[in-house]
């Protein structure tokens, strides 16, 4: 098991099968860095386009469709003192009759202060003169290589990941995408340094970053969706528009997680998402909306796992 440093002198704006930067081995570490959702990097220069520019693909020895790529992410740390959001909440997820009293979208700048663990804005109303945001840096972007040959832009998400701005998708998280095509091509970038549920405001802390991240690969695992977990949780991520739909994707994927691998039969797993299940609401501002189904651990303390 090696650790490699990559630096990335190009950057993708779609997920697809775009030539290799580095390969790795089942079981290896790099150490990168993005650039923001804008493109600019730790030195604020412009380096990528303005949706989401992708570090990678990395390509993984061995992976083929039909398995699953498992990725921890080990740190997050942001690589410059200032980030960004849009001011204002996105239009759809207010009233119609309020979209006209909202505020310009005004770009807005953020000091991040690591030594402090928080985030604040250069500018601010009086009421919030005194006001900052805790760290805790996450992935807004991230997947694999989708099948059939596309080339899907870094904008939008589907089950092979993407744009999903999840805010559990942070340090100490295990994700796991369904790969479907040889190398699986895995991308990463689009960092924030803190975001709340939705990204109802159109950005979290948009900024560039140093990420580092393992890599398993699990041979021969059926997989439709994207799954993840931390210390306290496991979940499923559904992508798609209307938002019922994303809900359906991410219910289905937990439904075949509790089968697969706790030993659930259907209505075994259905009477504990019953009067278990926590949906989040992972994104409603990007071209397909983002819904996580989740399960506490301590919940499934009492099934056995499959390693």
């Amino acid at each position: 098991m090696a650790t490699h440093r990559f630096t990335p002198a190009q950057f993708h704006s779609t997920l697809g099968a775009h030539a290799p930067v580095l390969r790795v081995q089942d079981g290896d570490s790099v150490i990168t860095t993005t650039v923001d959702a804008h493109g600019f990097d730790h030195d604020n220069a412009k380096c990528g386009g303005d949706t989401n520019p992708m570090t990678g693909p990395f390509f993984i020895e061995g992976a083929e469709p039909g398995d699953v790529l498992c990725v921890h992410i080990k740190r997050i740390r942001m690589n410059r003192v200032m980030g960004w959001t849009r001011q204002g909440l996105a239009w759809n997820v207010v009233d119609p009759a309020r979209v006209r009293e909202m505020p310009a979208r005004e770009r807005i700048t953020w000091r991040i202060d690591d030594n402090a663990g928080c985030a604040r804005p250069e500018t601010s109303t009086p009421a919030l003169a005194l006001w900052s945001v805790p760290l805790k840096p996450m992935l807004g972007c991230f997947g694999v290589a989708p099948a059939g040959g596309e080339f899907i832009s870094t904008a939008t998400s589907g089950p092979h990941g993407g744009n999903m701005d999840y805010n559990r998708f942070g340090e100490g998280a295990t994700v796991y995408f369904p790969v479907a095509v040889e190398g699986a091509l895995f991308f990463l970038g689009d960092a924030h340094a803190a975001q709340g549920d939705g990204e109802i405001a159109g950005t979290g802390i948009e900024t560039s970053s140093e990420t580092e991240f393992s890599i398993r690969l699990i041979k021969g695992r059926r997989m439709g969706w994207p799954r993840g977990e931390d210390d306290d949780c496991i979940f499923t991520v559904g992508n798609a528009r209307p938002i019922e739909q994303a809900l359906q994707h991410a219910t289905s994927e937990m439904l075949d997680w509790l089968e697969q691998d706790f030993g659930l039969d259907p209505v075994s797993a259905s009477h504990l998402l019953g009067m278990h299940v926590r949906y989040d609401i992972a994104n409603v501002f990007n071209p397909a909306f983002s819904v996580a189904c989740r399960l506490e651990k301590q919940v499934l303390a009492g099934f056995a796992r499959r390693a």
